[in-house]
C-alpha cells in the first residue's frame, strides 16, 4: 500500500475537494515514484490516477506505485477530457496553483467546462515537512555520496586548475558513487570569489594560499544533500584561520542547539549571535538553513524571519558564512536531523580547517 498517497487521498478529501490535480512533477515523484518527465496526476479522495504518454509505458508501469495507470498518446494534460471520473458536473478540482500559468489554467477550464477548477496551495508540500524513516534513510545516502566526493576531490585540488574543473570532478565522482544527477549547479569559489555565497564555479584559476569554497549534492532517488565545505590551498594565514574558526565555531553550536519546538528563527539567532559578537554580524547576510528533501530549498526555513516550530524529523540544513567583500569568505554546511532533545548531523566528512 502506498501510505504516502493514502495520506493524500486523505488530505483531498479533508479539503472538501472532489480530486486534486497535481501537475508538479517533483511531488508526482514523490507521491506514486515515477521518475520520468512527462506525467499529470488525479487524486481523488478514494482513488488516484496516473497519467503519462507512450514514452514512459514500461516505466510507469515498473515504478508507480498506489495508482492506476492511463497511458495516452498525447500531453497528459490533453487526455484530460478522455477521463471518465472527470466527466461528471460540478466538479471541484484543485490545481497547485504555484505550477501552473494562467494561460494553462485557462486551457483546463476550456478542456472542461463542467469542473470547478480551485487554486491551491502547499498540499502536497504538507506532506513533505516531516520525514519518514524511509524519507531520512534515502537522504543519508545522498549525504554519503556528497561526502565520498568530498574525500575525493581533496587529492584533485592543486594551484592552476580552473573551478570549473573541480566542478566537474565533484560531479563525475558524485555519479560514480551512485547519484542520479548534481542537487543544484555545484558552486566553487576561490580566493576573493569566496566572497560570493552562491559563486558558482567560473573559469577563475585557483592559487595557492586562497580559500576554495565547495558546496554541492547529490541526488538519490529523488531526494537531495547539501554539503559546504571551504578549505585552504596550501597554508592558511592567521587572518584564515580566525575567520575559519569563528564559522565552525557558529556552525557546531547550531548543530548543537537545534531541536524540535524551538521556532527556526530561534536557532537563527544562536548562531547569529555568535558571528554578530565577534564583530562580523554584517558580513553574515543569509539565513542560516532551510529544509531539505525532494527539493533542496525545502519547508521549513531556519532564518530570522521564521516563526516554524520545528518538528521531529524534519531535516535541515546548519550552514553559517562569514563573506568579505574584495578578501574570501567560508562556509560550512551539514546536513541535520531535528530530535525531540538533540539533533543528528548527517554528514561524516571533516570540517576542521583542511590545509592541502
Amino acid at each position: 500500500m502506498n501510505t504516502t498517497l493514502k495520506k493524500m487521498q486523505d488530505l483531498v478529501k479533508k479539503e472538501n475537494l472532489d480530486c486534486l490535480f497535481v501537475s508538479d512533477i517533483v511531488h508526482i515523484r514523490y507521491l506514486t515514484g515515477f521518475s520520468g518527465s512527462s506525467a499529470k496526476v488525479l487524486v481523488f479522495p478514494n482513488k488516484t490516477i496516473f497519467m503519462s504518454d507512450f514514452r514512459y509505458m514500461e516505466q510507469s508501469a515498473k515504478e508507480v506505485k498506489g495508482a492506476q495507470v492511463k497511458i495516452g498518446q498525447r500531453d497528459p494534460m490533453s487526455d484530460l477530457p478522455d477521463v471518465k471520473e472527470l466527466q461528471k458536473k460540478n466538479l471541484k478540482v484543485g490545481y497547485e496553483s504555484e505550477f501552473l500559468s494562467f494561460s494553462l489554467v485557462r486551457k483546463l477550464a476550456h478542456m472542461l467546462p463542467n469542473v470547478c477548477w480551485v487554486p491551491t496551495s502547499g498540499l502536497v508540500e504538507s506532506l513533505t515537512i516531516v520525514k519518514t524513516a524511509e524519507e531520512i534513510g534515502l537522504i543519508k545516502e545522498a549525504v554519503r555520496i556528497s561526502d565520498a566526493a568530498f574525500e575525493r576531490i581533496l587529492g584533485y585540488l592543486r594551484p592552476g586548475i580552473r573551478e570549473i574543473e573541480v566542478a566537474a570532478e565533484l560531479e563525475y565522482q558524485m555519479k560514480m558513487l551512485g547519484s542520479e544527477k548534481p542537487a543544484f549547479d555545484t558552486i566553487i569559489a576561490s580566493g576573493v570569489r569566496s566572497s560570493m555565497p552562491h559563486g558558482v564555479a567560473s573559469e577563475k584559476k585557483i592559487k595557492k594560499g586562497e580559500f576554495i569554497t565547495m558546496d554541492f549534492g547529490a541526488k538519490y532517488m529523488g531526494y537531495h544533500s547539501d554539503i559546504t565545505r571551504t578549505v585552504v590551498l596550501g597554508k592558511a594565514t592567521s587572518r584564515q584561520k580566525k575567520i575559519y574558526n569563528l564559522v565552525l565555531k557558529a556552525q557546531k553550536a547550531g548543530c548543537a542547539y537545534v531541536r524540535a519546538g524551538l521556532q527556526g528563527k530561534q536557532v537563527d539567532a544562536k548562531v547569529r549571535g555568535i558571528i554578530s559578537k565577534a564583530g562580523y554580524g554584517k558580513y553574515f547576510g543569509h539565513g542560516l538553513g532551510h529544509g531539505l528533501g525532494t527539493l533542496v530549498h525545502d519547508t521549513p526555513s531556519v532564518a530570522p524571519s521564521s516563526e516554524y516550530v520545528l518538528q521531529t524529523n524534519n531535516v535541515v540544513t546548519i550552514e553559517p558564512g562569514i563573506y568579505i567583500p574584495k578578501w574570501g569568505g567560508v562556509r560550512v554546511e551539514d546536513d541535520v536531523v531535528v530530535k525531540k532533545n538533540k539533533s543528528v548531523i548527517l554528514n561524516k566528512a571533516p570540517k576542521e580547517l583542511i590545509e592541502l
